[in-house]
């Protein structure tokens, strides 16, 4: 096979798996991965080399997480096996003069990928994109928004720390402040960090601390009992 040839079925191959790993990223980031955890985990999967012991865990917690694993790795395995054997015998058999006629074929997968790279890379674009995708969710799987959303940060031992974005207050919680909430004690979550204002301000949690509508807070304890705690359930959420 022509060495050019060889350099373009190589480059596509790179582009389809690319394309392929944002594309179960971005789903495994709705289940409330951050994106670096979430990008390697997907790698991971499709690739066959499996993942850290420590960070499985935080895959097989979830019964979503665990069915989405599974179809990433089937579809991993199938890809490989199948559509790559395919693809290679398809050029194998092909003449260097037909070439430049199957290259025509190549444009709109590779514009695809384009519109793709530009979505995922370009922030203005990307922004936009996550949100629109959120609202278009939201109104199909959220329209109610009783529920808080909480996203999964990292995981120390058999801890999490976690953001919880509180839609509503808790009534237990509701115009309490934190020390008469006594969540540490009855709970053994503690509330790192307050946002506010979608971001623009962030302070301590202090024992006088009241919780608001609209607020960020980011906590450490069990997962299950912070989901459970603060009524949440996992969501995507942008970092």
């Amino acid at each position: 096979m022509n060495v050019y040839l060889a350099l373009l079925l190589f480059s596509i191959i790179i582009l389809l798996y690319w394309v392929i790993a944002e594309m179960f990223t971005f789903f495994f980031r709705f289940t409330g991965l951050p994106a670096e955890r979430a990008r390697f985990q997907v790698v991971s999967m499709l690739t066959g080399t499996g993942f850290t012991t420590r960070e499985s865990e935080v895959i097989m917690a979830s019964r979503r997480r665990r069915r989405l694993a599974r179809v990433t790795m089937l579809f991993g395995y199938v890809f490989n096996v199948t559509i790559l054997s395919a693809f290679i015998n398809v050029f194998l058999s092909m003449k260097l003069a037909e070439v430049g006629h199957q290259f025509l074929s190549l444009l709109i997968p590779l514009a695809t990928a384009a519109v793709i790279f530009i979505f995922m890379r370009v922030p203005k674009v990307h922004t936009w994109g996550v949100n629109f995708l959120q609202q278009l969710l939201r109104r199909f799987f959220d329209k109610r928004e009783t529920f808080n959303a909480v996203m999964l940060i990292d995981t120390i031992s058999t801890e999490s720390i976690a953001r919880v974005t509180l839609r509503q207050i808790p009534e237990e919680y509701r115009g309490r402040t934190l020390a008469e909430t006594r969540l540490r004690a009855e709970t053994g979550i503690l509330v790192m960090l307050v946002e506010r204002h979608g971001g623009k301000t962030a302070m301590p949690a202090q024992a006088d601390t009241v919780f608001e509508p609209g607020d960020a807070i980011t906590v450490f304890g069990d997962y299950q009992t912070i989901c459970k705690t603060f009524h949440a359930k996992q969501h995507y959420a942008d970092d």
